[in-house]
């Protein structure tokens, strides 16, 4: 059986003094190795799930795992640089003074130089973005920033990705080919992910597992693991 990369257990989460939960006893799974999908409508709480995860969000109540650390629950809460967790967003959140490779060297200056350019030079090989390494933000199309933001998160080899509606500012036709780039890239390096969008064809293009939220609660799709 595949190891669980990451787990969420009877989470509630409500913003300011609200009574209402936006996540109201969430609870799913996703395998190690698998590109998983929360699908539904804007404001049903799925962009809360990301960023429950990835610490930018106190849970009310449950716990959350990112492979087997118990990463947030009562008592704890790991700030986000210490959850092994990278993140995608709509906006491609690059930093315009820097270029392509120093935009994807960001997460490893923790790393020798020499480390770090050689990691930098792999991902933008791997994203066919290693001839634009010199280019700034400015420089590169919409679809070219998203995939420089796409090697940046993986730079630092996270436990799981998460990708929040990445391609929504981008055209019909450059979304639907880089749907199928990104879930190429992430199959070749053998990334867990955790995909939210409001398209069902778009998560039926890049998903291996698809789940719905509703209401802040999670109901089952096309094998998303929930928990037992």
């Amino acid at each position: 059986m595949l190891e669980i990369a990451l787990r969420l257990q009877d989470v509630h989460v409500a913003y300011g003094n609200s009574q209402q939960p936006v996540l109201n006893g969430f609870s799913m799974s996703v395998r190690k190795g698998e590109l998983a999908c929360l699908l539904g409508a804007s404001g049903c709480g799925k962009t809360t799930v990301l960023r429950a995860v990835a610490g930018f969000e106190r849970l009310q109540s449950g716990e959350i795992f990112v492979s087997q650390q118990r990463v947030a629950g009562t008592g704890l809460h790991l700030p986000p640089e210490k959850r092994q967790v990278g993140m995608v967003f709509q906006e491609y959140a690059l930093f315009p003074h820097l270029t392509a490779q120093q935009n994807v060297a960001f997460g490893l200056r923790r790393l020798p130089r020499e480390e770090q350019r050689a990691r930098a030079t792999s991902l933008l090989k791997m994203v066919e973005l290693h001839n634009h390494a010199g280019r700034y933000p400015h420089e590169l199309s919409g679809g070219q920033q998203q995939r420089i933001a796409l090697a940046r998160a993986l730079a630092p080899h996270p436990a799981i990705l998460l990708l929040d509606e990445p391609f929504s500012s981008l055209d019909k036709k450059t979304r639907e080919r880089l749907g199928r780039e990104v879930r190429d890239i992430l199959r070749e390096a053998g990334q867990t992910a955790l995909l939210v969008t409001h398209s069902e064809h778009e998560a039926q293009l890049m998903a291996d597992h698809i789940g719905y939220v509703q209401y802040g609660e999670y109901r089952k799709g096309n094998d998303l693991l929930p928990v037992d």
